[in-house]
């Protein structure tokens, strides 16, 4: 008996489509080769499917979060970014990051020295070390710690403990849903050295732009110095995507510090132009 498709999950015409419900009045649809891995965990379904324009793709719940295509400009943003800022980060937390693409970009700096990836769920690091190599890079580095809990309940048991605290979320739905509460930025406040910062993605301007808002504003109150950036990410809906930076001590980043790494996306100059921002955004 053939397995019976996910909702999202069609055939026409001989050709199986993935049809992303981002809106009700936007749904984005994707040509599929083929399903590389479907299993649901206690959180959510996960699927890695082979793409014809984007190769492969991981999805949870009907949601593209990651390409081999394209992921790299992301996971490099959120990452490299705030290390170029952040003089001499050693101890790192990443929240969320199932894909392992953040994580695997910090590793390209030699004088991290640890980093604690909480990700609620391990279904999806092991889907993505396994089948989404592009992304992930297989990560075993002796640096990371994984660790398979609620990011919410394990930084709210920290106190000045990291440099840097990087927030690799999903859509502000479901299981990330409380990770753009404002009592969730307050822990990572005090989760964060003296002279720590913190970064996490805040959604399209173009679409969510009242997330994006909520966000800046919800930092602005705890931090004194506040930027934004964007990158353009082409299966994120409307492309231009947002990122939020909070800092007590740091403003200025030094784009010397990503000499040498070797990036898909960012480089030195994008390090400094990524803040211009469109009018609009001002």
């Amino acid at each position: 008996m053939e397995q019976k498709l996910p909702i999202y999950l069609t055939k026409r015409d001989g050709d199986l489509w993935l049809t992303e419900d981002e809106r009700d009045n936007l749904k984005v649809s994707y040509r599929i080769k083929e399903i590389i891995y479907h299993q649901s965990s206690p959180f959510q379904e996960v699927m890695i499917v082979d793409s014809y324009d984007f190769d492969r793709m991981l999805v949870l719940d009907g949601i593209v979060q990651t390409t081999s295509m394209d992921g790299h400009i992301y996971n490099e943003m959120i990452s490299h970014v705030p290390m170029s800022i952040h003089p001499n980060a050693k101890k790192i937390l990443i929240i969320g990051g199932g894909d392992c693409g953040v994580a695997k970009e910090l590793c390209k700096y030699e004088d991290i020295e640890h980093i604690d990836m909480v990700e609620i769920d391990e279904l999806v690091v092991q889907a993505c070390r396994e089948h989404l190599p592009a992304v992930s890079g297989r990560l075993a580095d002796s640096r990371v710690s994984f660790v398979f809990d609620d990011g919410v309940k394990f930084v709210a048991s920290k106190q000045a403990e990291y440099d840097l605290i990087i927030v690799d979320s999903s859509d502000p739905i479901g299981p990330a849903e409380v990770l753009f509460e404002k009592s969730f930025y307050q822990s990572i406040h005090k989760a964060l050295k003296g002279d720590g910062l913190m970064v996490c993605q805040s959604q399209s301007p173009i679409f969510h732009s009242e997330v994006m808002k909520q966000t800046s504003s919800r930092i602005s109150e705890l931090y004194p110095i506040v930027k934004q950036y964007t990158a353009v990410v082409p299966t994120y809906p409307g492309g231009l995507w947002s990122f939020t930076i909070g800092s007590k001590q740091y403003n200025n980043p030094n784009p010397q510090k990503l000499k040498e790494k070797e990036t898909k996306y960012v480089n030195e100059g994008l390090i400094t132009s990524c803040f211009l921002l469109p009018q609009f955004m001002k």
